[in-house]
């Protein structure tokens, strides 16, 4: 009996066992192929993703360096060795681009450029204001900055010309936010040291004042201009015999009577007229001075009562001279119009509705004046 072939039954078809042993061998060879070329695609991408990571990260990294050097060129300090503190000012209104160019020119930065994409960063666009700051060439553009966009450290102070020192005192009070006590301070204490000093010497100007200064300080800083720019003329009433503060005092009368600088020498005249007549001068503006503040302000129109009722030797409607002291700061037009008064024979003058000066020389053509100019 011999051996059958255990592959095939009797019909040559393929055994069950033999099926199964097949697709056994089929699935190993089949799936450790796949493997293979699975481990094949995952290294690849495993590479590929390494080749990105690495040029990304170089890519970064020449970013950064970039930057870096960019940041150092353009917006790091101009002197970082520096520690000279200066100060940058700021006067009027200019556009934010005139100061950021004076920025560049003065040194303080390195680029305009970069300063302004600073300030788009920091969303500080026309938030500079005017005044004077104290900065330093060892600054970043980042805190130049922030050094122009927090308070000025010196702030501007316009004083017109004509104001009394109480009316200073209320600007500065304004400006630097003194309390009452400093206000008060001013008026009494800071401005009535020297018996010389206590009006008519606070020059008007425009000043650049630190925040930092007192009253007494400012009141300093305004006689000491006020000296300097005082002084050519004081040869000039020495040559004419005329005592400065006899000019100081009439030239604050001058400064608050005027209609504007072209009435000055004409009224400087007619008062010149009145003092060497030993008339009395009967100068509204005294009066006002005398009366001080009301619910309309410091230079509000007298009534006739207000002539009768202030008894001062400052209503010149009622005493003869000068007041004792300057009722009013006055400019240098005023000034030069009482050393240069206009050669009149006037002794009386008003100002019509459109501020047009009309003089008289005798008390009926003012009234006529009056009639024709001020009640029509």
């Amino acid at each position: 009996m011999g051996h059958e072939s255990p592959t095939e039954d009797d019909t040559g078809v393929m055994s069950t066992e033999t099926f199964v042993v097949s697709l056994i061998a089929i699935s190993v060879f089949y799936d450790g192929s796949y493997y293979v070329y699975e481990c094949y695609r995952l290294h690849m991408i495993y590479m590929i993703k390494n080749k990105i990571v690495l040029i990304v990260g170089g890519v970064l990294l020449s970013i950064g360096i970039s930057w870096l050097a960019v940041s150092f060129l353009l917006f790091n300090a101009p002197l970082p060795k520096s520690d000279k503190e200066e100060v940058f000012v700021i006067a009027g209104k200019p556009e934010e681009s005139v100061i950021v160019d004076k920025l560049k020119s003065q040194g303080f930065i390195r680029s305009t450029w970069a300063f302004n994409l600073v300030l788009t960063i920091k969303g500080k666009h026309d938030k500079i204001e005017p005044g004077g700051y104290f900065i330093s060439k060892n600054l970043s553009a980042w805190q130049v900055a922030d050094r122009l966009t927090t308070t000025a450290q010196m702030k501007w102070v316009v004083i017109p010309e004509g104001l009394r020192k109480e009316e200073i005192g209320e600007l500065l009070a304004k400006t630097f936010n003194w309390s009452n006590e400093e206000l008060n301070k001013w008026n009494t204490t800071y401005t009535a040291m020297k018996f010389d000093y206590i009006e008519g010497v606070y020059f008007p100007d425009t000043y650049l004042i630190p925040t930092s200064e007192s009253g007494l300080d400012v009141a300093g800083r305004m006689i000491r201009h006020f000296d300097e720019k005082f002084a050519p003329y004081l040869p000039q009433f020495a040559k004419q015999n005329i005592v400065w503060t006899t000019g100081l005092r009439l030239a604050s009368v001058v400064q608050r009577e005027a209609a504007g600088k072209e009435d000055m020498p004409l009224i400087a005249g007619i008062l010149w007229n009145r003092l060497l007549k030993e008339m009395k001068l009967e100068v509204d503006a005294t009066v006002q001075y005398a009366r001080g503040k009301t619910d309309t302000g410091w230079w509000a129109a007298i009534k006739a009562s207000d002539i009768d009722e202030i008894d001062s030797p400052y209503n010149t409607y009622k005493y003869k001279g000068l007041p004792p002291h300057p009722i009013s700061n006055p400019g240098i037009s005023a000034i030069e119009a009482v050393l240069n008064p206009a050669e009149t024979d006037c002794l009386y003058y008003l100002h019509d509705n459109s501020r047009q000066i009309h003089c008289a020389v005798t008390y009926e053509e003012h009234v006529v004046n009056i009639e024709k100019y001020l009640k029509n």
